[in-house]
Order: structure tokens, then C-alpha cells, then sequence
């Protein structure tokens, strides 16, 4: 939903992909994940999905680079964090206390500097509408937790 709303007609292969992303971390060891979505979605979407979770992986790894010169890729990924992000900000929100919810999650407030960076760096590939929404589910957690350090900090 989140790509066909800043994208209009988007490629099946992107839609496809980004719902299936996550696929290769729940299914069984003993098949290869990439040559089942080959067989099922093609060569297109088993691409798009190794590259998302190559990205995810290197997000473990300290400076994980930014890539955005695959435009099906970016597509994916773009959607992948506004939803990941905006998920965590509702949740946070649920709990009354945005800054201690983010507190209680270090590695993810490590990767919001490279989150920002990604945001620049596609926002010239990127429909308008879609690096805006990036930025307004980033912007507030930024806020949190600044403002948590600040506080912390004292």
C-alpha cells in the first residue's frame, strides 16, 4: 500500500517483492528460498528480495553503505523503512513515553544517522510524496530521541 500510494502503477515486481521481503528469514533452511520465488515470482522479484536482505544484513555491520541507484530496489526498501518506522512510532506512542521506548532500543536509535542518509541520498530518485513521508516518520523519532540524550546527558 505504502509504494501505491506515492507511486502510480507501480511494476507488480516491486508490489510483489515488498510484500514478500521478509520471506527468506521465515522459510525452511533446507530449501533454497531464492530459487523458490524465482520459480514462483521470477527472476525479477527473487533479485529485488536478495537485495532487501542484503541491505538488512549490512545494516548489522558498522557504516552500512546507502545504495540507491536500483530504482525497483529503492522502491522496496523506501516502503520497508516508512513502515518499519511508522509501526515503531505508533507503538511508542502507545506507551505514553515516546523517549524511554526508544531508549529501551540502542541499535535502532544507532541506525536512525544512516536512515537520515538514505532519506537524502534517494530523494532525488525518489517521488516527492514518498522521501516526505520517509522524513515524517524519521523526523519525530529523531525528536525522541534527541531529546532523550538531552535529557540523559544532564
Amino acid at each position: 500500500m505504502t509504494i501505491g500510494q506515492h507511486v502510480p502503477a507501480p511494476a507488480q515486481d516491486v508490489i510483489v517483492a515488498a510484500l514478500l521481503h521478509d520471506a527468506p528469514e521465515f522459510a525452511p533452511t533446507e530449501r533454497d528460498v531464492y530459487q523458490t520465488l524465482t520459480v514462483g515470482y521470477g527472476t525479477e522479484v527473487a533479485r529485488i528480495i536478495a537485495a532487501l536482505q542484503a541491505e538488512h544484513r549490512a545494516l548489522d555491520e558498522p557504516d552500512p553503505p546507502i545504495r540507491v541507484d536500483d530504482q525497483p530496489v529503492l522502491l522496496a526498501s523506501t516502503a520497508d523503512k516508512i513502515v518499519a518506522l511508522t509501526s515503531l512510532l505508533r507503538r511508542a506512542q502507545s506507551t505514553g513515553n515516546v523517549p524511554a521506548f526508544f531508549d529501551r532500543r540502542p541499535v535502532l536509535c544507532g541506525l536512525l544517522p544512516h536512515f537520515r542518509g538514505f532519506q537524502r541520498a534517494a530523494h532525488p530518485r525518489l517521488p516527492g510524496s514518498m522521501s516526505a513521508h520517509l522524513d515524517a516518520a524519521l523526523t519525530p523519532i529523531e525528536r525522541a530521541t534527541a531529546y532523550s540524550q538531552r535529557v540523559g546527558a544532564r
